[in-house]
């Protein structure tokens, strides 16, 4: 099982004790190391780092920072990135999430940024990791428009989206949210297991209540799939690892 989206620099001082059981179960964990607040980029990667192998970086600037319209800290992310750039499997998480834009100008601000970092992924040869809400279809058309290929992160827009993504070649992201959220099990309905990736996006998006996520539920994933597609749980996951390993070019 491959995980191919979770966040172990969120668990902080637990991530070693969470990077170690997870190493029991999955293959490998896809972490986007993101720009957020105060989660510096620079800082997760030092955490991580000595457990690349198993973990495959990629290095984004969320959108909920992009609101800012902080274009020093950009520059800053943009040199991180550029000097890991042969560290690094994507340019991710990265899009549009009009869910907590308060205003206009934050909006202006995302897609603006979110615009760099495409040209920039495009720049040095690399796809890219999307995070879209209430934006979906915008984020899809800026991705046309700059042409680089994308991975729709915990996908939860429409089904007929989902469908026009997967055509025109993006992966779309199943999450654990699978279980909860009616418009991921719809996209999940809709989209061929050859156009999808399983992930947790841990530690959020846990399929128990009341519980922190771990990557290791990527199972529960693969489960509500297999269940949805009338596959093999093994069948299901191993299509969508290889769909992982094919889209970030990983080697073992």
């Amino acid at each position: 099982m491959l995980d191919a989206h979770a966040h172990f620099e969120f668990y902080k001082k637990d991530a070693p004790r969470m990077i170690e059981e997870c190493k029991k179960e999955l293959t490998a964990v896809v972490d986007s190391i993101t720009e957020y607040r105060k989660a510096h980029v620079w800082k997760s990667w030092e955490v991580l780092k000595p457990h690349f192998g198993f973990i495959f970086p990629t290095l984004g600037y969320h959108p909920n920072e992009a609101r800012r319209g902080n274009w020093e800290k950009v520059k800053k992310v943009e040199e991180f990135i550029l000097a890991h750039r042969d560290d690094i499997v994507a340019i991710g998480e990265i899009g549009l999430d009009y869910h907590y834009a308060e205003n206009e100008r934050q909006r202006k601000n995302q897609r603006e940024i979110f615009k760099h970092f495409l040209e920039l992924a495009l720049e040095i040869k690399l796809p890219v990791v999307i995070h879209a809400r209430e934006a979906e279809g915008e984020a899809f058309e800026l991705v046309q428009r700059v042409g680089v290929e994308a991975y729709f992160h915990s996908f939860s827009g429409s089904v007929e989206l989902a469908k026009e993504i997967a055509k025109n070649g993006h992966p779309i992201g199943i999450n654990t949210g699978i279980v909860f959220i009616p418009e991921v099990r719809a996209a999940a309905e809709a989209v061929e297991v050859e156009n999808m990736m399983v992930e947790t996006d841990a530690p959020y998006m846990s399929p128990v209540k009341g519980q922190r996520n771990t990557p290791c539920n990527v199972r529960v994933a693969i489960e509500e799939v297999a269940k949805l597609k009338g596959l093999d749980f093994e069948e299901v996951g191993s299509i969508t690892e290889r769909n992982a390993v094919r889209f970030f070019n990983l080697k073992s």
